[in-house]
C-alpha cells in the first residue's frame, strides 16, 4: 500500500484557471428552454399590449384608474407564456401536449364522435364531474370557485383593457349603453333587474367564491390528509388571496351604498393590491393548473376515440383490459423519453404489477435472509 505522500504525488494536478463560481450554473440543456420561454412571454405580452391599445380605440376608452390592473395582466400574460413553454419542454408534458391537442383539433376524431368534444368540455373542463367521485362537498366548493372566477374574469379583463365601456344617456342615468370596442351592443336601465345584474356582476362572483375558498381553507386546516405535505405559498396563499379579493370587493359596494363612500379609498387600494398580487402570482402557483387543464381534455378525447375503435390493450399477464392501446404506447414512449428502463411495466394491470413486484422481492431479496 503506498505511503500517503506517494498517493498525494500520484493524484492528478488541479485544473488550471479561475475557481468555479459559488452560485450554481444552469445546465446547457436548460438555457435554450429558458430563452424560448422568455421569447414566448415577451411576444405574448407585446401582443396583449397591442390588443389593449387597439381594443380601447387607441386608449380613448382606457380608464387610467385601472392602469395597475392592466399592467398586472401584461405580467400575467408573460408569466403564463413563460411557464407554459417551460412545461411543454419536458418530455412527458410535450407528449401530452402534442397528443392531447392533436386529438382536440383532429377532424377524424370529430367525424368518429362529433359530440364527444363538447361533452368532455362540459363535463371534464366545465362541471368537473371527476371531482364528484371523490367528494360531493369538494365538487360543490370547486364549482363555486370555478364559476365565480370565470364570471369575474369575463367582467374584469375587458373592463381593465378598455374593451367594455358603460356610458349614460344623461349625466345621472338611469339609462346606460354597453359598448364593446366602441360599438353599442346593449342598452339597459340601471334601475331594473338587468341593470342591477350588470353593475353587481363582480359582487355575485365574490359571493360564489367566498364559500368555496373558505371550505377548502377550512379543510386544509382541519383534514389530516390535506395537511400532509401542504405548503403555505402553494396551497394556502391562493385561497387567502381569493377570499381577500372577494371580501374587499364586497366592502367597496357596501361602502358606496351604506357608508356614502366612507373608507372607499383605502378599500380600493387594498383591493387593487390583492388583485395585482394574485394576477402576478397565478403563473407560478397552484392556479397554473387552470392553464394546463385543456391539454388534459385533449388526452381524455384521445383515449375516448381509441375506445371507439376497440383499441383496448389487455394485460400481458392476466388478460384484463389496462387502457387503450394508443394510450399505453404513449405512456411507454414517455417513459423512454425520460430514460426509465422499465417501460414494459406499462403493459400490466395494477394488480399484476403488485404481484410481479412481490414475486421479485421473494426471489431476489427475501432469499438473502435465509
Amino acid at each position: 500500500m503506498p505511503e500517503p505522500t506517494e498517493a498525494v504525488a500520484a493524484a492528478p494536478p488541479p485544473p488550471e484557471g479561475p475557481e468555479p463560481p459559488g452560485l450554481p450554473v444552469a445546465p446547457p440543456a436548460a438555457r435554450p428552454v429558458a430563452a424560448r420561454a422568455t421569447l414566448a412571454g415577451t411576444v405574448v405580452s407585446l401582443v396583449l399590449v397591442v390588443a389593449i391599445v387597439l381594443g380601447s380605440r387607441l386608449l380613448r376608452d382606457f380608464d387610467s384608474a385601472l392602469l395597475p390592473y392592466a399592467v398586472a395582466t401584461v405580467f400575467l400574460a408573460f408569466g403564463v407564456a413563460y411557464r407554459y413553454t417551460v412545461w411543454v419542454s419536458a418530455p412527458g408534458a410535450r407528449r401530452l401536449f402534442t397528443k392531447g391537442f392533436g386529438s382536440f383539433f383532429s377532424a377524424e376524431n370529430f367525424k368518429k364522435a362529433p359530440t364527444a368534444l363538447p361533452k368532455m368540455i362540459a363535463t371534464y373542463l366545465g362541471f368537473q364531474k371527476f371531482l364528484g367521485a371523490r367528494s360531493r362537498a369538494r365538487w360543490a366548493a370547486h364549482q363555486l370557485i370555478f364559476w365565480g372566477c370565470i364570471l369575474a374574469a369575463l367582467i374584469t379583463f375587458p373592463l381593465t383593457w378598455g374593451w367594455f365601456t358603460f356610458t349614460a344617456d344623461s349625466g345621472a342615468g338611469p339609462g346606460y349603453e354597453m359598448r364593446i370596442w366602441g360599438i353599442e351592443v346593449l342598452g339597459f336601465d340601471s334601475l331594473n333587474l338587468l341593470g342591477w345584474l350588470m353593475f353587481h356582476g363582480l359582487d355575485i362572483a365574490a359571493v360564489l367564491v367566498i364559500p368555496g375558498a373558505s371550505y377548502f381553507l377550512w379543510r386544509r386546516m382541519k383534514d389530516r390528509g390535506a395537511m400532509t405535505g401542504q405548503r403555505f405559498a402553494y396551497d394556502l396563499l391562493p385561497l387567502i388571496c381569493l377570499i381577500v379579493i372577494s371580501v374587499t370587493g364586497l366592502l367597496l359596494t357596501f361602502s358606496s351604498i351604506f357608508l356614502h363612500g366612507g373608507g372607499y379609498e383605502f378599500l380600493a387600494i387594498l383591493h387593487m393590491v390583492s388583485v395585482v398580487f394574485t394576477l402576478i402570482y397565478i403563473p407560478f402557483g397552484k392556479f397554473f393548473h387552470i392553464v394546463q387543464r385543456p391539454a388534459a381534455v385533449g388526452m381524455q378525447l384521445f383515449k375516448y376515440t381509441a375506445r371507439q375503435d376497440d383499441q383496448v390493450f389487455a394485460c400481458k399477464r392476466c388478460g384484463e383490459p389496462v387502457d387503450t392501446a394508443p394510450y399505453v404506447e404513449n405512456l411507454r414512449g414517455t417513459m423512454r423519453d425520460l430514460k426509465l428502463d422499465f417501460d414494459a411495466w406499462a403493459e400490466y394491470c395494477p394488480r399484476c404489477k403488485r404481484v410481479l413486484r412481490g414475486n421479485a422481492y421473494l426471489t431476489h431479496v427475501k432469499k438473502g435472509f435465509k
